[in-house]
């Protein structure tokens, strides 16, 4: 923290005197050509362009409240791709404890041009949308009528919170480019936070000083850019968000009537204040209360691996994660035992609870998901994190868990918490662990199908996946298992049959269906065409960025992917132009595939394997994996021929 002050420092002196001649928080006036452009001048082909966009956030002298207000001048180029900015969402956080964020003000508009005409819509307030999005935030929607090419969306709210802790994260880079934006910050000087920049963009204008403001001292944060290029997403990313340049802000500490008060400012005091947080520690410590529930076979178990396994297998079978984050229990073990569903910590806290009652020592890791986005490990912060797992120490190793899902084991999490980092709350002390998946993810599909008379095909299709990777199938069957079952259809142009899908005993992810299909043959005078492959083979390669690669290629774990297709050939018929053979590794053996298809008897055999030795790689590695994916997209669209006798 004391690096983080003194280039805090550095950064007030180069700035405080710059950018004097800018204004802040003052919307430009109202301009009817912008009405009438008809594309965005530092990107012709965005959708949406932003003319004006303001954040800013102040302290209340008189409340102590955290002020909130933001303010928006959308230009609409295509109304048909641009569907994100056609409704406003305001997010409102209860804490269910009598303090609750409030909506202020309210002021949305649509300007449209008709003939000269400027005509002016109001978004109605009966349009409103309100939905709970969990026990603690409600969302309001908007929708803004009358929305065509050329429109322009503006909008002004402001929230009331009595959550002044910690300034919410904002992202200056978003997908559509701005003409200006702009980040506030207005705090009292009673009230000291510790501001996180990351990114790459360096603001044009840019304030940092003390002034008198809103009747007294305050110290002020401004930071204003001019033509902001769309953000570039990268495919293989695990959160392209980590790459946005972004602002947020934690209160470090408080002077007010000679009494100094410090808040988290490293990672220990982080640690203190969740030791007998009652909705933290004083979970964990529960052992008592949840020794009752285990089977006293698990208990004597000896061995504390098999043990801590049949304990996640207890908590796993006997209760369920309700899909809500946070590093905070939402019911409390009492509840938990109670009614069966939890969040991640609810379930999470309890498996610590159950494994210190056996005498396996366990402690909470604090991460933030994929989602959430990567912890700056160089600004505590416990707004970084939002879900727990388990460290379990057994046998001088620490082996991980996640309760909440079904298909879990030690060390074999979801994809969601493979976030490379995380803090490791220990009862004495806590330290930054490096959070590295190198349990391989398998993914297999295999057909057998055989070549009818008519030259339809048909046969039986089996797509299975192992490791995190069936993890990831079985929560999206359970989110929507109808739109599981279509992903088929849309992937590979089939009318599939009878798809049955479901878990095995070892924890695998199954689908089997049928098919029957008659466009997969090219009958060509007395031969028969068609690819080995079916309806398997790559189309595309996948790696073909044009340009330079930015960032990190992901994975989230190792992978193993094999397609093995086996064709029944009708009597009467024999193969000719057998496609070639391959097998390609990089030096180091990270990446390498394999394409292998050989005729016996009556069937021909097609296999083709690619493996990924680890989860992620520099950036540097992105020719090899073109490289590599080209030579699978060529070799998997060689086509065989069967003639006629």
């Amino acid at each position: 923290m004391k690096n983080i002050i003194t280039i805090l420092s550095v950064f007030v002196i180069n700035t405080a005197l710059f950018a004097q001649n800018q204004q802040f928080l003052k919307l430009p006036k109202f301009n009817k050509d912008d009405l009438k452009k008809e594309k965005s001048e530092i990107d012709s082909k965005a959708p949406a362009e932003l003319l004006y966009r303001s954040i800013h956030y102040r302290i209340d002298n008189s409340t102590g409240s955290l002020i909130k207000e933001y303010t928006y001048r959308v230009k609409i180029y295509e109304k048909d791709k641009s569907e994100d900015w056609h409704n406003l969402e305001v997010s409102l956080y209860d804490n269910n404890s009598g303090d609750r964020e409030v909506l202020t003000k309210m002021k949305a508009l649509v300007y449209n041009l008709e003939g000269d005409n400027v005509i002016e819509t109001k978004v109605d307030k009966s349009s409103k949308f309100k939905s709970k999005e969990n026990k603690y935030i409600t969302v309001s929607k908007y929708a803004f009528p009358g929305i065509k090419n050329g429109s322009i969306i503006e909008y002004h709210y402001e929230v009331s919170s009595p959550f002044s802790y910690e300034i919410p994260l904002i992202y200056i880079e978003l997908d559509i480019p701005s003409v200006y934006t702009e980040y506030v910050l207005d705090t009292p000087m009673q009230m000291s936070y510790s501001v996180d920049f990351t990114g790459s963009l360096t603001p044009k204008y840019k304030i940092v000083k003390e002034d008198i403001m809103y009747g007294s001292q305050h110290k002020t944060y401004r930071f204003g850019y001019d033509n902001l290029k769309g953000f570039k997403t990268e495919l293989f990313v695990k959160n392209n968000d980590n790459y946005r340049t972004k602002i947020r802000a934690e209160l470090h500490s408080t002077y007010f009537g000679n009494n100094l008060k410090m808040y988290t400012s490293t990672w220990d005091d982080i640690r203190k204040k969740l030791w007998d947080h009652d909705d933290f520690g004083s979970q964990y410590k529960k052992d008592r209360l949840v020794k009752e529930l285990l089977p006293i076979e698990i208990l004597n178990d000896k061995n504390d691996l098999p043990k801590a396994n049949k304990i996640l297998d207890y908590v796993k079978t006997n209760f369920t994660w309700n899909q809500n984050n946070g590093i905070y229990a939402e019911n409390g073990i009492r509840d938990l035992i109670k009614n069966k569903t939890g969040n991640d910590a609810d379930l999470n806290l309890m498996l610590i609870a159950m494994f210190r009652s056996a005498n396996i020592t366990a402690n909470p890791i604090l991460i933030s998901t994929v989602r959430n986005g990567n912890v700056n490990l160089t600004f505590p912060n416990l707004g970084n994190f939002n879900y727990v797992i388990v460290g379990a120490e057994i046998n001088k190793i620490v082996y991980l868990f996640d309760a909440t899902s079904k298909q879990s084991r030690a060390n074999l999490l979801p994809s969601r918490v493979w976030n490379n980092n995380g803090l490791f709350v220990k009862d004495n002390k806590a330290e930054l662990i490096s959070l590295t998946n190198v349990s391989v993810s398998y993914n297999s599909h295999t057909v057998k199908a055989k070549i009818n008379p008519d030259g339809t095909i048909s046969g039986v299709y089996q797509d299975q996946d192992e490791g995190m990777m069936a993890m990831n199938a079985k929560e999206n069957f359970d989110e929507n298992a109808d739109k599981y079952k279509k992903q088929y259809k849309e992937n590979f142009s089939v009318d599939f049959n009878n798809i049955n899908s479901r878990i095995l005993d070892g924890g695998e992810f199954r689908s089997t269906m049928s098919f029957t299909s008659n466009n997969m043959v090219d009958n060509v005078g007395k031969k028969m065409i068609m690819n080995p492959l079916l309806f398997l083979h790559q189309t595309k390669n996948d790696f073909d960025q044009q340009d330079e690669r930015k960032y990190m290629i992901d994975f989230i774990s190792p992978i193993s992917k094999t397609k093995v297709v086996e064709i029944e050939i009708p009597e009467g018929y024999d193969v000719v132009d057998l496609p070639k053979s391959k097998k390609i590794v990089t030096e180091d053996k990270e990446i390498s595939y394999s394409y292998n298809i050989e005729k016996k008897d009556n069937k021909i055999i097609t296999i083709s394997e690619y493996n990924i030795a680890s989860a992620n790689y520099p950036k540097e590695y992105y020719p090899a994996f073109k490289k590599i994916w080209k030579v699978i997209s060529d070799y998997e669209s060689q086509v065989m021929s069967l003639i006629k006798k």
